[in-house]
C-alpha cells in the first residue's frame, strides 16, 4: 500500500530564494516520483495593502524590522486542512539545533510547515501558533529560507524509495552516531595516492571491518564528542584505545 506524498509547506517573504533548491537534486526527484510535495507560500500574498508589507518597526522602538504576525497566520490558516500528522516550526536562532535523529523523527510525519524568520525578529505572537522552533546552528543567516531548504532536503532523502539506494542513507554520517568512513573510486592510483588494498580485495567482511575502524578513527579525530553518545562494541573500544581515546568516566549519583 503506497503512502500519500510527504507534504512540506514553506512560508517565506522571499520565495525566489528557494526556487532553485526545489527544482534540483533530491527535492526534484522526490516530487517527480510523487513521494513528496514541497510548496513555497509567499507571505506577501497574504497581505491587504498595496505594498504587500510583511514587516514593520517594533513597538517600543529599537533598530531593525519585525516580521508581522498577520500575514504569517493568514498563510497558515489558508493551508489545506491537515491530512495526517502535521507540525509547524518556526526557523529561528533560539530553536533546537537540528541533528540527524530529529530529522529522522520529522520524516515520520505526514506534513511539515516551516515558517522562515527574517529581519530583526518575528512578532512574538507567531509562537502561539507553532509546534516548536528549529535552528541549524549557532550562527546568523539573513533569513530562514536557506535553512528551510536544508531541512527539506534532509527529510525528503530519508523517505522510502526517494534514493536509488536507501542503504546509502543508512550509512551516512551521524545516522549511526559516528562520522562515515572514507570512500574511494577510480582511478586506483592518482598522483601517487593509492586506494587502500583492502577495498580492492573483494572480501566483504574485511571491507566492512575496515570501514568501521576508519569511521571510528575519523570520528575520534574530527568529532570526538560523538563517541560518548555512541554504542561501541568491545572491539570498537579496543581500537579507539589504541588510537589514544580515553572514555569519559561517569560517576553514578
Amino acid at each position: 500500500m503506497s503512502r500519500d506524498p510527504y507534504r512540506i509547506w514553506i512560508l517565506s517573504g522571499l520565495p525566489g530564494v528557494l526556487t532553485g533548491a526545489m527544482e534540483e537534486g533530491i527535492l526534484r526527484i522526490a516530487q517527480e516520483k510523487g513521494l513528496a510535495r514541497v510548496q513555497v507560500i509567499n507571505l506577501r500574498d497574504h497581505t491587504d495593502d498595496r505594498h504587500r508589507t510583511i514587516d514593520d518597526a517594533p513597538y517600543g522602538g529599537g533598530p531593525g524590522m519585525i516580521l508581522m504576525v498577520e500575514p504569517v497566520i493568514r498563510a497558515l490558516r489558508a493551508l489545506p486542512e491537515a491530512d495526517g500528522n502535521r507540525e509547524v516550526f518556526l526557523l529561528s536562532p533560539r530553536g533546537e539545533t537540528l541533528v540527524q535523529k530529529r530529522v529522522e523523527e520529522l520524516s515520520k510525519l505526514d506534513e511539515l510547515v516551516l515558517i522562515c524568520g527574517r529581519y530583526k525578529g518575528v512578532d512574538e505572537r507567531i509562537r502561539t501558533y507553532i509546534t516548536g522552533e528549529l535552528s541549524l546552528g549557532d550562527y546568523v543567516l539573513s533569513g530562514g529560507e536557506l535553512a528551510a531548504a536544508v531541512i527539506a532536503d534532509a527529510i525528503v532523502r530519508l523517505l522510502p524509495d526517494v534514493l536509488g539506494c536507501y542503504d546509502s542513507a543508512l550509512g551516512d554520517s551521524f545516522t549511526s552516531g559516528l562520522l562515515d568512513s572514507s570512500y574511494y573510486t577510480r582511478p586506483e592510483v592518482f598522483d601517487g595516492l593509492s586506494v587502500p588494498p583492502v577495498l580492492l580485495s573483494g572480501h566483504h567482511g574485511k571491507v566492512e571491518k575496515w570501514r568501521r575502524m576508519d569511521s571510528l578513527q575519523r570520528t575520534l579525530i574530527h568529532r570526538p564528542d560523538l563517541l560518548e553518545g555512541s554504542e561501541l562494541t568491545p572491539e570498537d573500544q579496543a581500537h579507539l584505545r589504541k588510537l589514544g581515546w580515553e572514555p569519559i568516566e561517569r560517576c553514578d549519583t
